[in-house]
């Protein structure tokens, strides 16, 4: 069965620990610094005094983000080896890293900076979904890490994207 899974995200479940983070890098064998998924913090607001003493407008909240596995990647349509592929069954965008030339217009054409150069490797990566547990009917380990279960897989059936 065809269709597109997803990253579903409860922002109002995240406390920005970053262990979805962490469990990425770990997973991956990133270098220091280079991550699959990242979480941002929102915050702002203040004090004021008033005539009823202090009061406060303070907010802070986070956001978990990761590959987006696009409709129309175009990081697919920018790799000139044909390395970048969008798998049929569960729309998730892959990068074969034997055919990877290692070019970088994938890296350039993402909108979102979720492509990223290896230095090491010499090689394009990016977030598969953690394709390998996915295939055993596991979690991806972003997922699977998060201790408020603020992050969940969809599975849409018949969408791509």
């Amino acid at each position: 069965m065809s269709g597109q899974i997803n990253f579903q995200f409860r922002q109002d479940r995240c406390v920005g620990c970053a262990t979805c983070q962490l469990a990425c890098t770990e997973k991956n064998t990133l270098a220091p610094g280079q991550s699959f998924r990242w979480v941002q913090e929102f915050a702002g607001g203040g004090y004021r005094q008033s005539g009823r003493g202090l009061s406060n407008n303070v907010y802070a909240y986070w956001r978990s983000t990761a590959c987006r596995h696009c409709c129309q990647p175009a990081c697919v349509r920018a790799c000139p080896a044909g390395a970048v592929i969008k798998r049929q069954e569960d729309g998730v965008v892959l990068i074969d890293q034997q055919t990877c030339t290692g070019c970088r217009q994938c890296v350039a054409a993402c909108p979102y900076r979720a492509v990223q150069y290896d230095q090491q490797r010499q090689q394009a990566r990016k977030c598969d979904f953690c394709a390998d547990l996915l295939a055993r009917s596991g979690q991806p380990a972003c997922v699977a890490a998060c201790p408020m279960r603020a992050l969940t897989v969809t599975f849409v059936p018949g969408r791509h994207g």
